[in-house]
């Protein structure tokens, strides 16, 4: 993968490429025994791609290969094949010019971000966008214009293969591409690994195979391989018949690495049971954005040294600072006598004190520091007062290990934009809503409405965290005390979830064993990858 972190040198012409297994698979799948094929590959690097046609001996009718790089391209062109062009051009302009069309398009396209195209670039891929009636955005990365490109390349029936990152599962600035895919193509097959397959890079990849036959139907399906050389052992006839409907509705794919009858659950079980989203109960937003958390979250030694006692407002701000699922004063207490952050600076616009008890010495030193120069603290009228102080009913961790955790704010302590705070609506009682919360059911929810991270982290955003189905009954508040007895002693969480699955799903929403235990396992699943590849 292409990565594109950094404006260096190297990043900005795209320095990884395919292992050789990676690609051969494609072109197997690709090509399948056929001698007429026309091949496009719109990003070829140093001609990993090429090198394989070459190897392997496959027939085709013509390869043309695309490379901006200069230097690359000349490397490509050094390969000696039949019927074969090599192209030194950006793809972008390549597709919006060529009359050309295909029936194989294959590669690995760069993962560049939007603020490093140059400006012609960002003209031609909108231009993309448009002509597949799409909308483009400064959040769009460079391979999923090459995606849309190479489709409106395709010929009535042909196939594209990419080695892309996972990110398109499930990110929202692609949710406009899976659409776009889910009803341009008839056969799409995901092939995700276990294992990292790009040596030394911390990027999950994915190969997306798809093939359009105009044949009406619309279907999907997930492989999960341990590594990439266990393509040489795939069957590509598993590849031909993907038996997993489209479902056009859906926000993410992470959905298919899922058993038909675990997707039909998941599909259903809010309209049969009538099950609500947290978005009924509760309207979840980000936490206080500082523009400076360094500067405006500090340990008690700090407000000692400075004399902040009159701006320093209890906070709290990473996870490891929650021992479970009520944070009352006492929590708070034991963070603010260690190291921990945790206190957030509230600095009035106007205050005759400052001079007095060293509030004053602070902010100077902050600007010392160059904090006003920061992006949000920069917009401020005065840059030290931060924004939004509000505090929530709530906290929802936005990025997890084990399981989200869903935290009664006893403690009245600000938070953030490590957290989200949830602000509960006046029928909905604290208690009940905290305690319905932690069942297996919504705990599958937040795996399938959220993303993953490197490291095995799983995110949410605050749209993400409402549509998490919550199975409220007032009747939960009396679950509470138990939860939080449990998990403050760090109980395993399955066994917490042995007792509330009971009586949140099995009593009070009357699902089956058999329900419970398809929630549970795909919870399970779902977390049990996402925590593999943090190992």
């Amino acid at each position: 993968m292409k990565l594109m972190s950094e404006a260096s040198a190297e990043k900005l012409r795209g320095g990884f490429y395919t292992p050789e297994p990676i690609a051969s698979f494609v072109l197997k799948w690709g090509i399948n025994g056929s001698k007429n094929y026309n091949i496009l590959e719109p990003s070829c690097g140093d001609g990993v791609f090429l090198e394989q046609i070459k190897k392997n001996k496959l027939k085709y009718e013509s390869v043309t290969a695309i490379e901006l790089d200069k230097v690359e391209a000349e490397k490509a062109k050094s390969i000696q094949l039949k019927n074969y062009r090599v192209i030194n051009k950006d793809f972008h302009t390549y597709c919006n010019e060529t009359k050309d069309s295909y029936d194989l398009i294959i590669g690995n396209p760069p993962y560049i971000r939007y603020q490093f195209f140059d400006k012609y670039q960002q003209v031609e891929a909108a231009d993309i966008f448009t002509k597949a009636g799409l909308k483009y955005s400064k959040l769009t990365n460079a391979w999923v214009s090459f995606v849309v490109g190479s489709s409106l390349l395709l010929k009535e029936s042909g196939k594209i293969g990419f080695v892309l990152p996972a990110e398109i599962l499930q990110v929202s600035y692609a949710q406009q591409l899976r659409k776009f895919i889910a009803s341009f193509y008839n056969k799409i097959n995901i092939i995700s690994f276990k294992k990292l397959v790009f040596p030394n890079i911390q990027q999950e990849v994915v190969l997306l195979l798809c093939e359009k036959n105009n044949s009406g139907k619309h279907n999907i399906e997930h492989i999960e391989l341990n590594n990439a050389s266990e393509l040489e052992r795939l069957d590509i006839e598993r590849l031909k018949s993907p038996k997993k409907q489209i479902d056009f509705n859906s926000n993410k794919w992470t959905f298919y690495f899922l058993d038909q009858e675990e997707i039909d659950f998941l599909e259903t079980i809010a309209e049969r049971r009538k099950i609500p989203t947290i978005k009924k109960y509760a309207k979840v937003e980000v936490g206080i954005t500082t523009g400076s958390n360094s500067f405006f979250t500090v340990p008690l030694t700090t407000v000692k040294e400075y004399n902040l006692s009159n701006y320093a407002k209890p906070m709290v701000g990473r996870s490891v600072q929650v021992k479970s699922v009520i944070f009352n004063e006492e929590d708070w207490k034991e963070n603010k006598n260690s190291k921990a952050r945790a206190h957030l600076l509230v600095f009035p616009k106007k205050d005759k004190d400052r001079q007095k008890n060293g509030a004053a010495k602070y902010i100077e030193q902050g600007e010392e520091l160059k904090i006003h120069q920061g992006y949000k603290t920069s917009i401020r009228d005065f840059w030290y007062v931060v924004p939004s102080l509000k505090i929530s009913d709530a906290l929802f961790i936005r990025r997890n290990n084990l399981y989200p955790r869903l935290i009664i704010n006893e403690a009245n302590a600000y938070t953030t934009d490590t957290m989200h705070r949830v602000f509960l609506y006046p029928t909905t009682d604290i208690q009940a809503f905290t305690a319905s919360y932690y069942n297996s059911l919504s705990l599958a929810f937040t795996e399938v409405c959220g993303r993953s991270h490197g490291g095995g982290v799983l995110e949410l955003m605050p749209n993400e965290t409402e549509r998490v189905l919550l199975p409220y009954r007032i009747e939960n508040r009396e679950l509470l005390t138990k939860i939080d007895e449990l998990i403050r002693s760090k109980t395993n969480i399955e066994e917490v979830l042995a007792i509330t699955n009971k009586v949140i799903l099995k009593k009070h929403f009357k699902l089956t064993n058999k329900e419970i235990d398809l929630a549970h396992n795909i919870w399970k699943k779902l977390s049990s990858r996402r925590l593999n590849r943090g190992k």
